[in-house]
């Protein structure tokens, strides 16, 4: 008989992280270019750190067992990369890593 896996595996959570850091930056931007009122200005010249990424997070990225990087060199403090994309890396201490995007936004 075959074993039945119980829970979720490592990458399943990695990919979820990610999916959830990209699906928070799209409703942050829509919100912000909305109103200023709204959403949070994403233009840290490190848009991948973990405070960065918690600012538009609803509840708090995890601390322990992950490393977010940037891939590449976007720097969201400059104005007129308003609107662009970042990418960060979400790697888990084992297993393999996934990419999420951020939007800059003013």
């Amino acid at each position: 008989m075959k074993a039945m896996q119980k829970g979720f595996t490592l990458i399943e959570l990695v990919v979820v992280i990610a999916g959830g850091i990209s699906s928070a930056a799209t409703v942050n931007y829509a919100a912000r270019k909305a109103s200023s009122s709204k959403g949070v200005a994403y233009n840290s010249a490190t848009p991948c750190g973990t405070t960065e990424l918690n600012s538009i997070m609803q509840t708090p990225l995890p601390t322990s067992g992950y490393t977010f990087a940037q891939s590449g060199t976007m720097d969201c403090s400059v104005a007129s990369n308003d609107g662009k994309a970042a990418s960060c890396t979400v790697t888990p201490t084992k297993g393999t890593a996934a990419t999420a995007t951020v939007i800059c936004v003013q």
